[in-house]
This record gives structure tokens, sequence and C-alpha cells, in this order.
């Protein structure tokens, strides 16, 4: 009987592993070094791991994996060779894009330059068909000229080809054929249709995303094949292997092999799944997440315990619109490097170490000054309790690096990386302060959830200079993200574009096109392996007020849908909340018909803990000199796992456990909840 359940979350430096016996409900974690040349290779190492510790391969009965594979491939340029068909005429839709550059700082930018096109113009070939805005056919589908164009594409060596013809969505046959006679005339070419990744109103966001769907498949597919062949070889037989999906929930292999788009946020999204659940057991249900690894920083606000969700948002500059948790990303991490530009600028970021070669304190060739070097020089880190002792960190080499950088700016070692360190924490302030203030939340009201190898260290005072209610600290805040990918469920998401003035919706109407979203969704599940109990289906609406270039998307139930006044209603209501101010004089049109299909896996929750009554000077290791505040003190060092529930502490403190430490700040408190979360709060 499989009694394991195996989740990995492969991050730019470590690989996190979590271990959950369904048996015993025990938990166990592991960390070990990316390897980013082959990640499903530290998959392997950590699959070893938990069966040298006495289980067996055909006992893991459940594997989910967030990864980075698509993403990296997107950031740094290494997709496939994509083709391109287009309804002739239409071949500049990819290249205008939105006419416009983006907000923010690049509206200043005199040197900005649109991110390059995935596929240039000589790989993009137009099809001689047209159908209308009705999805009534005007021209039929050239078969005879659409093979000599793919004969030309055949020529420019094509691995994969992204379909994106007018309308597609109201009148998917066209692209469908399309995909049939490429079989025949590019056998090996992988074909991504928009009607089937987007079937949604906006050529271009539907183009684009299709694109890097195209762009990115088959690397991802030869990945997943692999890890499955690994596994294989490895004696993990289960059917459940999942891969986390940006939308939250978990894809089977076969699905996200299939669509690659759909994996761009797969390891943050785990981090605010198992967020949702911190909420409830704290009782704190606004809160801010703060995953912090080794190359990047991902936020996300959840607020009255509900997560924010995007219908579409950016990777590196690209479009994509594929319902997302609303994450904010910027290159922030223990890896990121420091310098000194020819202009005696202090620069930190965006280039990281990663794994390869890593901190300079990791001893493993790294020279460069980077976080995790200017927290070992300033205290924040232990020398030799990193990993549990696993992996020692050099204090030499860390300041040997961070003197390149202390030298020309005329400072010390210790001022120079309490520089860089200032410097990194403004920049992940700012991506706060996007989601959270730039919106319209209070900071005041929200705790800052702070996890990932480096989160914890830096949370303390970001939280205190934001002025935000505190911080939490969950148990095994190294894995986190990892324990989110055992909370989550199967899900899928489906949508179908419908400009429909809401005046003339009916009940019935409405019901039908979900009924047909909804059969899908079921179908889909059922080859997933889930029986009718298991399944859930919910439904949504994308409404605006007539001649807006934005929607809403509602929940849907069955009591809004049997009465379109009442669904007019509550759009206005929301309307309101959102914006401030609503118009119940406009008229109000149905864009979109959403479904998303569930998979429920049986729930997991996390073991509480009784009070032994040891007090905090049992977990004291260590007193050491910590910089603060541009101040030296003499800082406590606690083992973290032999703290107490209960245990209260007062900063400055270092807190070390397996898989991350913990900074506690002048003026601060924290204390240890049932759960074993650090709950800290700033002083009266």
């Amino acid at each position: 009987m499989p009694r394991y359940r195996v989740a990995v979350d492969t991050g730019g430096t470590f690989s996190d592993f979590v271990y959950l016996n369904e048996a015993t409900g025990a938990v166990s974690i592991g960390k070990i070094p990316s390897t980013p040349d082959d990640p499903s290779r530290a998959i392997l190492q950590g699959v070893e791991a938990l069966i040298a510790q006495g289980a067996r391969a055909a006992d893991i009965g459940f594997f989910c994996h967030g990864t980075t594979v698509g993403t990296n491939a997107l950031l740094e340029g290494k997709g496939v060779r994509t083709g391109l068909l287009v309804t002739t005429g239409f071949r500049g839709i990819y290249e205008v894009a939105e006419q416009a550059r983006p907000y923010g700082t690049a509206i200043f930018d005199v040197m900005y330059d649109k991110p390059a096109m995935l596929v240039p113009q000589s790989r993009t070939s137009e099809v001689t068909e047209r159908v209308d805005f009705r999805g009534n056919v005007l021209v039929p589908l050239d078969e005879a000229t659409l093979r000599q164009t793919l004969q030309a594409l055949r020529a420019q060596n094509i691995e994969a080809l992204a379909v994106c013809l007018l309308f597609s969505f109201l009148h998917p046959q066209h692209e469908k054929r399309v995909r049939e006679i490429v079989r025949e005339e590019l056998p090996d070419c992988d074909v991504s249709l928009s009607c089937e990744i987007l079937p949604q109103i906006r050529e271009y966001y539907r183009l684009s995303t299709t694109v890097i769907n195209a762009y990115l498949n088959p690397i991802l597919r030869r990945y997943v094949e692999n890890l499955d062949r690994r596994l294989a070889s490895a004696g993990v037989a289960t059917r459940q292997k999942y891969i986390m999906q940006s939308n939250g929930g978990m894809a089977t292999f076969a699905a996200a092999a299939r669509t690659a788009v759909t994996t761009m946020l797969s390891g943050p999204a785990g981090g605010v799944t198992a967020a949702v659940a911190a909420c409830a057991t704290t009782g704190l249900p606004n809160i801010i997440t703060f995953d912090m690894g080794g190359t990047s920083c991902d936020v996300s606000l959840i607020k009255d315990g509900d997560p924010v969700f995007a219908s579409r948002g950016k990777i590196d500059g690209r479009d994509i619109a594929v319902p997302m948790m609303d994450i904010n990303t910027v290159s922030a991490g223990g890896g990121t490097i420091a310098k000194v530009d020819r202009f005696g600028v202090l620069k930190v970021g965006p280039q990281s170490a990663g794994a390869v070669p890593g901190p300079a304190c990791y001893g493993r060739g790294g020279a460069e000054p980077t976080i995790t070097d200017c927290n070992l020089v300033l205290g924040y880190l232990s020398t030799s309790n990193f990993l549990g002792g696993r992996m020692m960190l050099d204090r030499a080499k860390a300041e040997t690096a961070v003197a390149q950088i202390a030298k020309p700016l005329s400072l010390d070692v210790a001022a120079a990386a309490d520089g860089v360190v200032r410097i990194i924490e403004v920049k992940m302030q700012e991506a706060i302060k996007a989601i959270s203030t730039m919106r319209g939340h209070d900071l005041r009201d929200f705790f800052l959830l702070a996890f990932g190898g480096a989160g914890p260290v830096h949370a303390a005072r970001m939280a205190r200079d934001l002025g935000m209610a505190g911080v939490i600290v969950p148990l095994y805040p190294g894995v986190f993200s990892a324990i989110g990918l055992l909370m989550s469920d199967v899900k899928h998401d489906y949508i179908r574009s419908r400009l429909t003035p809401i005046d003339a919706l009916t009940p019935a109407g409405v019901d039908a096109i979900f009924a047909e979203l909804e059969a899908q969704a079921r179908d889909d599940l059922r080859r997933d392996g889930f029986g009718d109990s298991d399944i859930r289906v919910e439904h949504a609406l994308d409404l605006r007020y007539a001649g807006q270039g934005y929607e809403i998307t509602m929940a849907c139930t069955a009591e809004l849908t049997a009465d379109i006044a009442v669904l007019r209603k509550a759009f206005d209501a929301e309307h309101k909340a959102l914006f401030g101010h609503m118009a119940t004089d406009e008229p109000v049109e149905v864009v979109s018909y959403r479904a998303r299909g569930v998979g429920v896996v049986p729930s997991v929750a996390l073991p509480q803990f009784k009070t032994e009554g040891r007090p905090p000077s049992d977990a004291l290791v260590e007193t050491r000199p910590v910089r603060f505040d541009s101040a030296t003190v003499s800082s406590p060092v606690y083992q973290r796992e032999k703290l107490d529930v209960g245990a209260t502490l007062r900063g400055p403190a270092i807190l070390d456990q397996f898989d991350c430490t913990t900074v506690i700040c002048v003026g601060q408190t924290a204390r240890v909840d049932r759960w074993k979360n650090l709950i800290v709060t700033q002083d009266a």
C-alpha cells in the first residue's frame, strides 16, 4: 500500500524536498543542490535519499514537482526554433503587439526596446482562410496553398509551430484541419493551436500565449518524459505524478507536457497555496507572501484568506494570458551578485551566481560578492550550521569577495555588506508595494509570510520598515513552496469567448455554455483518474461595461445565473468595490465564460505540537556579534527546532534551523505557536 507523498520544488540554487508519511502524518524535509544542466538528476537524488531512510520506491504513491524548466528556457531564450501561421493579412499582429511600451519605469527609458519576437517574420507565414466575428466562414481554408507554405517552413528547420487564425475561438475547425495537414507534411513538428491553448477574444494575447507554448513545449515534454523514465527506473510506479501549474493546481505529467505555458509560475504558486493554509492555522487572513530563494524573490497578496488571481500577465516582458496566481517576481535572491560599475556606483543584480558556482562562501569556485556572502559577513548566517552542518560556509572567502566592492567605495567590508543588503531589501520592498499600497491596500493590516531559503533573513527588518503588522515564519520556511505542492488539487481551466449584451442573455443560454465546459472538464479529470465524487467544477463570467478595454471575472453560482437582473446588480457592486464607482445606466456585456475543473486530492494537515515545558535557554547555541542597523551588537543564536510551543524571544536574535535562518531585529518579539510558526511583532 503506497505510504508516501513526495514533493519537490526545483530552485535556482537548491531543490527542496518534502516527504509525507500518510500512515503516521510525519513530515520530513531535504535540500539538495540543484543541477541546472539536468534538474531531474537532483530530483532522483532526493528520491534516493528517502529510499535510504528505509522507504521503498513502491511506497511512493504521489509525486508532485514545481519546475522552472519552461520559465528558464523563456528567460534565457533557449526555446526551440518555432514557426507561426496566421490568417492572410494579419502577419503584423505579433510584431505590433499592444502598440505601446509598458507602464512604469520603461516610459522614461530612452533606450527601451521591446523583447525580441520568439518567431521572426522570416518564420511567419500566412494561411488563406477567413472567419468573421460571428464564427461564419467567409473564405474556406486553402489546403493546397497551405501545403506549399509548410514545405517552405520545412526548409527553415522548425521544431514547433504555433497556429493562430482569426476568430478561431468561434470556429476552431480551420486550425484543427491545419494541424492534420502539418502532421502529414511535417510529422516531427510540435503543433500548438490557439483554439486549444487560449480560445478567447483578443488575437494578440491569444497569439502571444500560443507562440510561447509552442516555443517551450518540446523542451518541457522532453524533460517530463526523461523525468518519468528516471522515476520509473528508480521504481516509482505511481500514476499520481504531477507538475504544478501557475493557477495553483496540479496537472498530470501528460497534460503539462502539452501546455508548457501553464507552468510559468509553477514553483511560486506552491508557496501561495501553502500560505492560504497558513492563514487558516494562524487566524491571520491578510498576508503578503515573501518567497526569497537563491535567484529571485516572489511576492503575492492574500486578502481575507483568498489569493489574488490574474487572467494574464508578463514574463520577461512577454504577454501570457492564462489563469495564474498574481505573483510579482524580482531578481533578488541569495545568489544575486553585487558590483561597482565604472562610474563608482554600487549595483545589486540582476545577475545571479546560481547553484554553479554559487556564492563565494560555498567554496565552489564563486568569487563575486553575493547577498549570501554579505549576510555571512554581517553575522546573520552561521559558518558551521548551514543545512544542519552538512555544508560549511567560508567566512574568509565571503569577506574577500565583499572586499571587491568595499575598496572602490572606500568602506570597510561590513559597511559595504550592509549597503548591499539594504539595496536589495529596498528592491524587494518595492515589489511588495506594487501589489499592495499601489492597489489601495494598507500594509498595516498585513503580516509578511517569509519563506524560501533567504526570506526569513530579511523579512523582519523589511516588515518593520514597511510598517506591517508583523512577520510569520512557518516551521519549514526553506521548503514551504514544496509543502504547498502537497496541498494542491488537480486543476484545469477552460474558457469560451462569446461577446453578448447582458440584456440578451437567458439563464438557459448561460447554463448551456457552462454545461459544455463542465462536460469537458469532467472528461479530462476522469482521464486523470478521478471519480465523479472527487470532481468539482467552478463557473465564472468575464463582464464589463460596453466599450471598456478590461473585464472583471466574477464567480457564478446557480443563484446568480438564474436571474440576469441579479447578475447585473452583482457586477455593478463588484465594479464599485474594485474601482470605487459604478455605472448602473451603462449597458453591460459578457465577454467570456470560464470553468475550472478541480480533481480533489486528499487533504494534508500539518501537525500541531504540545508544550513540553522547555525554556528558550535550552535552544541557545552561542552568542556572536551581529550587525543591526549600522551597529554591531552581541546576539544570541538559537537552534529553532529546540524551541518549545509558547516560547517567546526578544530581539536581537538569530534562529538557525536545517533549511533556513531567521533574523529577529532589535525591538521585536517572536513567539512560537501551536504549529511552531514564528509570529514576529514590533514592540510598542
